[in-house]
């Protein structure tokens, strides 16, 4: 009996890891190694939320972990031309639920808008939204460092 309900709660964890998992998408027509720099929005119609400013620090680090070099997003305007062309904004989101939370990191090429990467990391069962929260970010890092590896 005692094996039986061994079994089935490594099924169950199975079943919910499976659900959902830390992966990346990169668009198919864009060659990452034309870009050089990244900043991250943060204004007033995009920030994370008050109580989960104190992680901000920790997706910041996330995005450093790129290879591309962090401009602050006031210096943007006062870019040439082409160091423009060689940008990507970043854009952030949490979503924390019952099971798990889901930290994704989107890359947006400054000039024309379009997302060109997607890096989601997840994390769950921690019993601890923090415990939850510092995996998924510790997931996304990952993501992104095996995303942009050709700037180690």
């Amino acid at each position: 009996m005692g094996n039986l309900i061994k079994i089935a709660l490594v099924s169950a964890l199975i079943m919910l890891s499976a659900c959902t998992s830390s992966k990346t998408t990169v668009s198919k027509t864009v060659d990452l190694t034309n870009y050089e720099y990244v900043s991250v929005i943060n204004n007033d119609t995009y920030h994370i939320p008050a109580e989960l400013m104190e992680y901000e620090i920790q997706l910041f680090d996330a995005v450093v972990g790129s290879g591309l070099q962090l401009v602050g997003d006031n210096r943007i305007f006062h870019m040439p031309q082409y160091q423009q062309d060689k940008l990507l904004l970043v854009k952030y989101g949490i979503s924390q639920g019952d099971n798990e939370t889901i930290v994704t990191v989107n890359f947006i090429d400054y000039m024309t808008g379009r997302p060109v990467v997607s890096c989601r990391g997840v994390s769950g069962l921690s019993l601890d939204y923090k415990g939850d929260l510092k995996g998924a970010i510790r997931q996304v890092e990952k993501q992104i460092s095996n995303t942009f590896p050709h700037r180690r």
